[in-house]
């Protein structure tokens, strides 16, 4: 069986799909821009290059027959995909896989443009492909409300919903794909629940034993107010299985000495 190349290997992402497919029984092949780190055995091969500059990457998708597109950053994932796919092209016809997210058509963020743009040149490439969107990982919703929490009150924008999703149920969903036939444009796949802005805020607290007023507030633009109106939501597909108490559960500890539950600031959330 020919190895599944994971770009973007060693990230959120990643690195869960890494473990799921040799937990599966496939052979895996990491790209990475870092070289194996000093005394790390990985159980899979490991191929540095870098897609943004398009270095390293005719070894690394020789001779597979499938690449699930985990590389994502801020800036350069145009070019990075237009790498891959030259690459791919190149060395025969596998099938790419690409995680995009829930809402990149109807929110105007930059970041959302460029899932977009990236989705756009997979549907043209001429390669078998299949596109998931997924909703908010729990990761980001964790990372941005430990560093709220760091502030006297909790500022969450009011009237914002989100539906969290667990990394492990995403992979899942890839992997499967990476067992069957490319499907195109898959269903969106969303968190257990949807959760509005305030509530995620009061979880991370009372799971942190923190004491914090959270105050929604409505912050104003275009990104925003297709928050609001829940652009970047799927209600008809909640389809993951680990909710956001369950993930902090795993991941955070309470604050030593901290008991007493978060107060709560007046206002809608």
């Amino acid at each position: 069986m020919k190895p599944v190349l994971v770009t973007g290997g060693t990230g959120t992402l990643g690195r869960v799909v890494v473990d799921q497919l040799l937990t599966a029984g496939r052979a895996v092949r990491v790209l990475s821009r870092r070289p194996v780190p000093d005394g790390v055995d990985p159980p899979c091969t490991w191929v540095t290059g870098d897609l943004r500059r398009g270095a390293g990457l005719d070894p690394a998708v020789a001779d597979v027959d499938t690449i699930i597109h985990c590389a994502t950053g801020l800036r350069g994932d145009v070019g990075a995909a237009r790498n891959l796919i030259a690459a791919a092209r190149r060395a025969g016809h596998a099938h790419l896989i690409y995680i995009s997210i829930v809402g990149v058509d109807r929110v105007p963020f930059s970041y959302y443009r460029t899932k977009l743009a990236v989705e756009h040149m997979i549907e043209r490439c001429g390669l078998p492909w299949t596109i998931q969107r997924a909703t908010q990982f729990h990761d980001l919703i964790l990372t941005v409300a430990a560093a709220l929490a760091r502030l006297p009150v909790m500022p969450v924008p009011a009237h914002t919903s989100f539906q969290p999703i667990d990394t492990r149920d995403v992979a899942a969903r890839l992997v499967g794909f990476a067992t069957g036939v490319p499907v195109g444009r898959a269903p969106d796949l969303g968190g257990p629940q949807l959760r509005s802005a305030g509530d995620l805020a009061r979880a991370y607290l009372r799971a942190t034993g923190r004491r914090r007023p959270v105050l929604p507030v409505r912050l104003p633009g275009a990104v925003f107010g297709a928050y609001r109106q829940g652009g970047h939501l799927t209600p008809h597909h909640r389809d993951g299985k680990v909710t956001f108490e369950q993930y902090l559960a795993e991941r955070v500890a309470p604050a030593a000495g901290s008991s007493s539950s978060p107060s709560t600031a007046h206002g809608g959330s």
